[in-house]
């Protein structure tokens, strides 16, 4: 590898994660220079504050099993980077992402390249390992509208719940956030069931200032559906938000006219939703009040919950959502510049009444554990535990 060309483990490692300025424009140049060269499959855009990962993996998945070739982009990943892109029911291997990143590196160049930031650049990595397939899931990163996965043409946008997230970047406000994700749609979206009402209202002027067809999701416990999905649920121990998300799956295909066959979804794993890790301890990737809520409905019992948080989620919030099913909460630490002050956190333990301690690597096989707060508690907790 000459010095012009690092390989994809090298070159990313030395890329920032994080930007408190984002530039707009970049992106599109950037993808405005690789267009000409790769193949576009049509394209599905998944926006949302909640469940854009699991109901993006169930679109991908059946369509896959349908005999599609399929690509699913999503993020952040738990353990590997590969996690990041899925294809045809595997996570890229490193061949196919050195391949692609090669193939970036001849279009864009050294400085192209070096002036992407972390997840635009492995936005576009992942259209390069995709260029083949039938039909890819995109999942946006942040918000909508400017996220570097809004480049490309979709055939179809599905909006997942939205919630307070991101303040700093997408607004103060649920309209204001709605705005920024739904002003991503082009001619053809489908709404989820939504938790604030004041959303379908902001998708239905967007949606009419573009020209869109807007479809408002039809899940309701009526749908015919519903009771295979339950079977499903409760074989795979799915909380009953993962039944919500696969109807809205459903639905997308339907309106695209994709055929499926519903019982795919058993050979599904959906790892760091809801997973049931152990007999016992369960792990959840949710980091916001909205991912809080649904959590504290599918337990059916009281949880000792291993928690930390980034310092710009509402963990107050999180914590006082999920304060009805704990027994005490086992503060794990996490290897983030964003993470939490730890002193911060037990503060606000303190505060609302939850006892405390710090997670100590043990696991009492009498008890039942969720580890939740963000995607780097569930890692810090499996390499402790792998560890072990």
């Amino acid at each position: 590898m000459n010095s012009k060309m690092p390989s994809f483990a090298d070159f990313l490692k030395n890329k920032p994660l994080y930007y408190k300025e984002i530039d707009h424009t970049r992106i599109a140049n950037a993808y405005a220079q690789l267009k000409p060269h790769i193949k576009h499959p049509k394209t599905i855009h998944i926006v949302g504050t909640n469940g854009k990962g699991s109901t993006g993996r169930m679109i991908a998945y059946l369509a896959y099993k349908s005999g599609l070739k399929t690509g699913h982009f999503s993020s952040p990943h738990i353990m590997k980077f590969n996690e990041r892109i899925w294809v045809n029911g595997a996570d890229a291997n490193d061949e196919m992402l050195e391949a692609a990143h090669q193939k970036l590196f001849g279009i864009l160049g050294r400085a192209g390249c070096d002036a992407l930031s972390y997840f635009e650049y492995t936005t576009l990595l992942a259209l390069a390992v995709f260029e083949n397939l039938d039909l890819i899931v995109l999942e946006a990163g942040l918000g909508g509208e400017y996220d570097a996965t809004n480049v490309c043409d979709k055939i179809l946008s599905v909006i997942t719940p939205i919630g307070i997230d991101h303040r700093a970047f997408l607004g103060d406000s649920v309209e204001k956030i709605a705005g920024t994700k739904i002003r991503s749609i082009q001619k053809r979206a489908l709404l989820a069931p939504q938790p604030f009402k004041e959303v379908e209202k902001v998708a239905q002027e967007i949606a009419e200032q573009k020209g869109a067809k807007l479809f408002l999701s039809k899940c309701t416990p009526m749908d015919g559906r519903v009771r295979r999905l339950n079977a499903i649920a409760k074989q795979k121990s799915w909380g009953s938000y993962l039944v919500s998300n696969a109807l809205v799956c459903l639905e997308a295909l339907d309106i695209l006219g994709i055929p499926y066959d519903m019982d795919d979804l058993n050979s599904l794993e959906l790892f760091g939703r809801f997973y049931p890790w152990s007999e016992n301890v369960r792990i959840d990737v949710g980091h916001n009040p909205l991912a809080a809520s649904v959590i504290e409905k599918a337990l059916d019992r009281k949880v000792v919950l291993i928690y930390n948080s980034l310092d710009d989620k509402d963990y107050e919030e999180v914590l006082r959502i999920l304060k009805p099913k704990v027994c005490r909460v086992e503060i794990i630490p996490i290897d983030s510049e964003r993470a939490a002050a730890l002193a911060q956190i037990e503060k606000i333990l303190q505060k609302i009444g939850l006892p405390y301690t710090y997670f100590e690597e043990k696991i009492n096989k009498e008890e039942e554990y969720l580890v939740f707060g963000s995607f780097h508690t569930v890692e810090a907790f499996l390499k402790k535990m792998d560890q072990k």
